[in-house]
């Protein structure tokens, strides 16, 4: 398996949180429900998703517009909101779980359940969006998600989606076992948008990935990424990559952006990260310590504890 492949097998939605949503103008949402990710495709009318303070960059960020046939993703847990217009003050605020709140009297019961995975103000508003949100942080893997920006558009113009009519059909579906179809489907629209993003030359992908395409450091980066509990060294690195120790490390370091021995060490606890977010068959600490390069359990918590904080117990926890 490749680089790429491996890095886009993680997402595995569970029950995910799909629905159709229509509104009337005007119309705003803040979204504040914590989800790791959602995906957006914009179906009728167009829309902003303004990525403001709290937002989805975190930062005063310049309002997104998406038409429609665009898709935008949204990687949390930050809010951020989706409107008509900027202009365009929030309605109502879904939270965790995806509880839906007015904001303000004037706005209760403007947002509401109009059929099967069916939400908004009227079934036929000029604005349509089909919405699906990974709701726990272990549907999708840490290395994925630190390969996303805050927010990224696919426009149409760039990418057809040929998913968007089977997952406009599926969506308002109530028959045996939608709920496997959906999340399959929802895993299908994410991991083939990524690939279409990922090929675009404005991509804002990782340092990591773009080196892949050198042929020193991109070979440096299989070799870590496909065994990482080998017991690598920069001197193998360098001689399995045809030169030497100081060309490799320089090389490296310039364009991953830090040197070959914390890529790998960061790249290992990310792996463990996921192992433990996953379950992994019950897996104990000292199993997947051994799966991802650390020769005890204590090894790798000290590390997984000074890069995450928390003990790999308290994580999975």
């Amino acid at each position: 398996m490749d680089v790429f492949a491996g890095l886009l097998e993680g997402p595995r939605a569970r029950g995910a949180f799909m629905i159709r949503a229509s509104f009337e103008l005007p119309w705003a949402v803040r979204i504040a429900d914590e989800a790791p990710l959602t995906v957006m495709i914009m179906v009728e009318g167009d829309a902003w998703i303004l990525p403001g303070p709290g937002g989805a960059d975190g930062t005063t960020g310049k309002p997104l517009h998406i038409r429609p046939g665009d898709i935008a993703i949204a990687r949390g847990p930050a809010p951020y909101v989706a409107c008509d217009d900027p202009a365009t003050a929030p309605r109502a605020e879904i939270g965790p779980g995806q509880v839906c709140r007015p904001l303000g009297p004037e706005h209760a019961g403007r947002y509401r359940d109009l059929g099967v995975r069916e939400w908004g103000e009227s079934p036929d508003g000029p604005a349509q969006m089909l919405i699906g949100t990974y709701q726990m942080r272990g549907e999708i893997t840490a290395r994925l998600l630190d390969a996303l920006p805050p927010l990224l558009v696919l426009p149409t113009e760039v990418w057809q989606c040929p998913l968007t009519p089977l997952v406009a059909e599926e969506i308002v579906k109530d028959e045996p076992g939608q709920e496997v179809v959906l999340d399959r489907l929802l895993d299908l629209l994410l991991i083939a948008s990524l690939r279409a993003w990922f090929a675009r030359p404005e991509a804002d992908a990782p340092a990591w990935y773009r080196a892949l395409g050198d042929p020193v450091v991109g070979r440096a980066l299989r070799l870590v990424q496909d065994d990482p509990a080998h017991p690598w060294s920069v001197t193998e690195l360098a001689e399995r990559s045809g030169v030497s120790r100081a060309a490799l490390a320089r090389r490296f370091t310039d364009l991953v952006g830090e040197p070959p021995m914390t890529y790998l060490t960061g790249w290992r606890l990310a792996l463990a990260a996921d192992a433990l977010r996953d379950g992994d068959g019950g897996l104990t600490v000292a199993a997947i310590a051994r799966r991802v390069g650390y020769g005890s359990a204590f090894a790798l918590s000290s590390a997984f504890k000074r890069e995450y904080g928390v003990s790999p117990q308290e994580y999975r926890s």
